[in-house]
């Protein structure tokens, strides 16, 4: 047995854990079920790990084709996004779609429909999956299309790996002239000048907010909106420009060990928020960065869920449609900045049209919040959901670890539908979470 978590580190299971190196592997473990896929262990609570068998798909990592002119690359499902950034950005190819970490794996990314800065533009990443092998319950494997009319495809992507095992995938990678981003910083005072500041600019291909949590009216939600769209060779610097795609490693920061509880604190995360917008409204403006830094800045620093110490963290990320949007953020700031549990990582962005069958995003607005584990992180989460669900949004369960089933469906009638439709199909006795089963799907 192995004790597992995500990467919030709670809740911990002993989970008993076995490779797959190959398709065969995974029918077998199909076969003897109960079971869930593994990528990389980057969802934060409990989606990834099962009570009956957990399933490393790590050990099929192999990239299989590339079509140059197109840019689709077919690969394992358990390769990681940095190792397709690491082998097809020098050819001039980047991801589609991306979320905050690089270090997901592509049939995790399918799973868990992830989104990036850019979801307003280009949606989430199953815009850029042309198709994909799944293993059935029976062990028999159906490759599904974008197209496909059984609608089988929005049964796969946002499913949380509950209705098969993603084996194989061909997406599409984003032709780029270069490894740079210009980054726009425009710093606001309030969430309200946020918004404003996305809803002007919505013609900017990439775009996010981080959020001061802990400052209250009437600076309450100020942020530094940040802009970007990848530069073209012609805009480098001279130096630059002989080597479009290389630029520096960046230095490698690491938390070696678990922070005491009490590291994190009111005046501490109030401390660091404040310094933070400082520095970064002093660099407002455009500015040029590498991709590295822009998409993925948490990657820098190896294992910095360790911050929140032995316990672990909870994640929180809603999304409030577009008419109650504003509403919703102003009424979850004033709740979080009351109770000096502010989390100082806080990220908001703009979500665009959204009408697949189980993906998170739904046209308006996510905020994505860290709390350390605790009693009183739980009574504000449990605030947090009663408010998200006054404004009609509905929550990402890539990043759940502690909301109950009643709560999950009342924000997203689909989970009702989806739960009969895995008794229908045979799927629940196959794909069984930890999460699965605390949200009765």
């Amino acid at each position: 047995m192995t004790r597992l978590s995500g990467w919030g580190r709670t809740p911990v299971a002993e989970c008993r854990v076995r490779k797959a190196r190959s398709e065969a592997d995974v029918a077998r473990a199909v076969a003897e079920g109960p079971m869930i896929a593994r990528g990389n262990g980057r969802s934060y609570g409990d989606p990834a790990m099962s009570p009956g068998l957990t399933l490393d798909m790590r050990g099929m990592d192999r990239f299989l084709a590339f079509d140059a002119e197109t840019g689709i690359l077919v690969t394992e499902a358990g390769a990681l996004l940095s190792d397709v950034i690491e082998t097809f950005l020098p050819r001039g190819w980047f991801p589609f779609v991306t979320p905050g970490t690089k270090f997901v794996t592509i049939g995790g990314a399918i799973a868990a429909d992830v989104h990036g800065k850019n979801h307003h533009g280009d949606g989430s990443f199953r815009a850029c999956v042309e198709w994909v092998d799944v293993m059935e319950a029976d062990g028999s494997v159906t490759r599904v299309t974008q197209d496909d009319d059984t609608g089988r495809f929005g049964t796969i992507c946002g499913a949380m790996g509950l209705s098969g095992v993603i084996l194989r995938a061909a997406i599409r990678l984003r032709p780029v002239e270069s490894a740079w981003i210009v980054q726009e910083t425009i710093p606001v005072q309030t969430v309200e000048a946020a918004v404003d500041a996305f809803e002007a600019r919505l013609d900017v291909p990439y775009s996010v907010a981080w959020i001061d949590c802990s400052s209250g009216p009437p600076t309450l939600g100020r942020s530094l909106v940040m802009l970007g769209r990848h530069a073209r060779a012609d805009e480098l610097p001279t130096s630059k420009r002989k080597a479009p795609f290389k630029v520096a490693r960046p230095r490698k920061l690491a938390v070696p060990v678990d922070f005491p509880s009490f590291a994190l604190n009111r005046l501490s995360v109030r401390a660091f928020n404040a310094l933070y917008y400082r520095m970064g409204a002093r660099n407002a403006g455009e500015t040029l960065v590498d991709w590295d830094r822009y998409f993925y800045p948490l990657d820098a620093i190896s294992g910095w869920n360790r911050i929140y110490g032995r316990r672990g963290f909870y994640q929180f990320q809603c999304a409030l449609p577009l008419p109650t949007a504003r509403e919703g953020l102003e009424r979850l700031l004033t709740d979080i900045s009351a109770t000096g549990l502010a989390s100082f990582l806080s990220v908001l962005k703009r979500f665009g049209p959204d009408d697949s069958p189980l993906s998170f995003p739904c046209e308006g607005y996510t905020l994505a919040l860290d709390f350390p584990a605790g009693a009183r992180s739980l009574a504000l989460l449990e605030r947090l959901d009663r408010i998200t669900l006054e404004h009609g949004g509905r929550f990402y369960l890539a990043k759940d670890a502690r909301m109950t089933g009643e709560t999950a469906r009342a924000a997203d009638p689909r989970l009702a539908a989806f739960r009969d439709l895995r008794q229908a199909r045979g799927w629940a006795g196959h794909f069984v979470s930890h999460q699965s089963e605390r949200l009765g799907l």
